[in-house]
């Protein structure tokens, strides 16, 4: 997983499957919860993988499965909100 300009993620699963995940909109929103601490660029750098799972300091992460299925489909994941 590496962290790109503009909330975004470019992510390659152990399948060899890779595609980027859009979180502009999410971390942008009214009601983004958990994740509007993330619209701080340097909180959203502090991205990291646990167990497999995207996830940030502050308990925010993202679901592979979900990811996986998007990212297939799309290449790109715009994670709604």
């Amino acid at each position: 997983m590496t962290v790109l300009p503009g909330y975004r993620l470019a992510v390659t699963f152990q399948d060899g499957l890779s595609g980027i995940v859009d979180m502009a909109g999410l971390v942008n929103a009214k009601n983004a919860g958990i994740y509007a601490e993330l619209a701080d660029p340097t909180r959203f750098e502090q991205a990291f993988l646990d167990l497999g799972v995207i996830a940030w300091p502050n308990g925010a992460d993202l679901d592979p499965a979900w990811m996986h299925e998007e990212i297939e489909q799309k290449k790109t994941w715009v994670v709604p909100f």
